[in-house]
């Protein structure tokens, strides 16, 4: 009962106005949930490395490193148990991925979503994908610019850190082409850092209890506060983003053939009809996989696999 009353206990502002493709602010009640304790994370942690689901860098990381590659650039060489035990002085940046693999922490994945999936559904159906993601950073240290698929529910448990959020339709930041390289082959190459783009960010002062909501592709860069801290994310595809997946697949395909497309939300009525015909193409690709035993990305799954 205490994991389902703080779970519920989430609130996007405001609620009735929810938009899918819209930065908005979130407040929570999960900062005490025993959970999300720096020692039980430690014990995460441990789990979920023999597994590789950790990622972790330096805080020699910059807003402008290669969000891919700044675990091979910055490493950090101390085991998970090691880093989060010690982050006050650890110098690093932690993330344990997928944690509903994590049969404890699945459970918390499915209360905060099935929270707020109604306030969701009613104006973007077909959650799927659900995933959980916590970050523990030492002070100082920073998250890269970048762009991700999900839709993102991030919240602040311990710590002070400032959150940089962008329009992810504002084409100054992240480009039509880099849109279409990231989906087509989770390539985020051409996402690159411009400290000009600060004053286009709307900016999240996260403290315990406060959160932020980011669309799909909105890009992101976190700067930590002069402590520990421990930040929660919940993830998740619905229709519209794989149905913007989709036609950015397509306009990649248009660019090598050399035609250079119309860019996505240019004209509702032709991605409506792009969306139609790029998935009836996907369902029939996807049979033929099937068909030959391949690996083929089920949208229908509840959980995104890890």
């Amino acid at each position: 009962m205490l994991l389902r009353a703080m779970a519920a206990s989430i609130h996007l502002e405001p609620a009735a106005a929810f938009e899918a493709w819209k930065i908005q602010a979130v407040t929570h009640q999960l900062v005490d949930h025993p959970l999300l304790q720096l020692d039980a994370l430690v014990a995460l942690g441990k789990r979920l490395e023999s597994r590789r689901l950790v990622r972790t860098h330096s805080d020699d990381a910059t807003a402008g490193s290669s969000f891919a590659d700044a675990p091979l650039l910055h490493p950090n060489a101390k085991s998970a148990e090691e880093t989060l035990a010690g982050i006050a002085e650890a110098r690093a940046w932690m993330s344990l991925l997928n944690v509903q693999a994590d049969p404890i922490y699945r459970r918390l994945v499915d209360e905060v979503l099935d929270a707020v999936r109604p306030a969701v559904e009613a104006h973007d159906p077909g959650m799927c994908y659900r995933a959980g993601w916590i970050f523990v950073s030492s002070p100082g240290a920073v998250t890269p610019f970048h762009i991700d698929h999900e839709h993102n529910l991030i919240m602040q448990i311990r710590g002070k850190k400032r959150l940089y959020v962008w329009d992810p339709f504002d084409r100054e930041v992240v480009s039509e082409e880099a849109q279409e390289l990231f989906h087509d082959q989770h390539s985020r190459e051409l996402v690159t850092w411009n400290e000009a783009f600060r004053g286009r960010a709307r900016v999240f002062d996260l403290v315990p209890g406060l959160g932020g909501y980011m669309p799909s592709t909105s890009p992101h860069m976190v700067e930590n506060g002069d402590e520990p801290s421990i930040t929660i994310s919940f993830t998740y595809y619905t229709d519209s983003t794989r149905q913007r997946e989709l036609l950015y697949r397509g306009n990649a395909r248009l660019r090598r053939l050399g035609v250079r497309p119309r860019a996505i939300g240019a004209s509702p009525a032709r991605d409506k009809i792009a969306t139609a015909l790029l998935l009836g193409y996907a369902t029939a690709r996807a049979a033929v996989r099937r068909a030959f035993g391949r690996g083929v990305r089920d949208n229908s799954q509840r959980y995104a696999p890890a």
